[in-house]
């Protein structure tokens, strides 16, 4: 079977520039101030799609995680961490933003109060606790098959978190989508979609490049070897 054909990377940067400029032209200069929290509500667009995009990560490095034990793919392993370091870096995004719109809203960096911000952190530490699994044991099967398992059980926290976020008793940012639809409508909702997008596509973009990098290094280290 020949290999499937995927977009340039080239081709792929270039629209996650385009996307993510828009963006931020869309929340700063299309969508209105919030009625209740007025201009310091735009971190929302920002916060809410990179928590979304870090639970995409991780969820991809769980199903590439299955299957490596599944399948055996020798790639899968490396798909994985990646996916899995990827949704670390969003995941330190959406912290960030988090504790600046706690600081405008509740005039509070961080609150151990509010579900939706402890829940995060815990399923952002567990996937930090990846990264010490992993390289405290050489590389081989059993470091594969070990950080597989580990990643493979951490998409059990993402529905966690998720639902704390719908179950807060003291909502920061809105509910985007409902059972019955969008919660809103309007420029709000074509600026978060547009910006939801555009984090997608940023972090697609970036696991592309660090997975063909970590592959590059791969070979140069075995042409070392042969070569020693």
């Amino acid at each position: 079977m020949g290999r499937t054909r995927r977009i340039p990377l080239p081709a792929l940067a270039a629209t996650s520039l385009v996307l993510v400029t828009t963006a931020i032209a869309f929340v700063f200069f299309v969508a209105p101030n919030d009625a209740d929290q007025g201009f310091s509500q735009r971190i929302f667009y920002f916060h809410v799609s990179l928590a979304f995009t870090a639970y995409a990560c991780f969820a991809g490095g769980a199903w590439n995680a299955f299957r490596h034990l599944w399948k055996r793919d020798p790639r899968a392993d490396l798909r994985s961490y990646v996916c899995v370091h990827q949704g670390l870096i969003f995941g330190t995004l959406v912290l960030l933003t988090g504790s600046i719109w706690a600081k405008i809203s509740w005039g509070r960096w961080w609150i151990w109060s509010e579900d939706e911000l402890v829940l995060f952190l815990v399923l952002y530490l567990f996937y930090c606790a990846y990264f010490m699994l992993r390289f405290s044991v050489d590389p081989g099967p059993q470091r594969a098959n070990l950080s597989a398992v580990y990643a493979l059980f951490g998409v059990v926290l993402i529905p966690v978190s998720f639902a704390a976020i719908r179950l807060a008793k003291t909502l920061l940012h809105p509910v985007v989508f409902t059972p019955h639809g969008p919660n809103f409508g309007g420029w709000i909702l074509v600026t978060y979609c547009l910006a939801q997008v555009a984090m997608l596509v940023l972090a697609y973009t970036l696991y592309r490049l660090e997975l063909g990098a970590k592959r590059l290094d791969g070979r140069l280290r075995r042409l070392r070897e042969v070569l020693v």
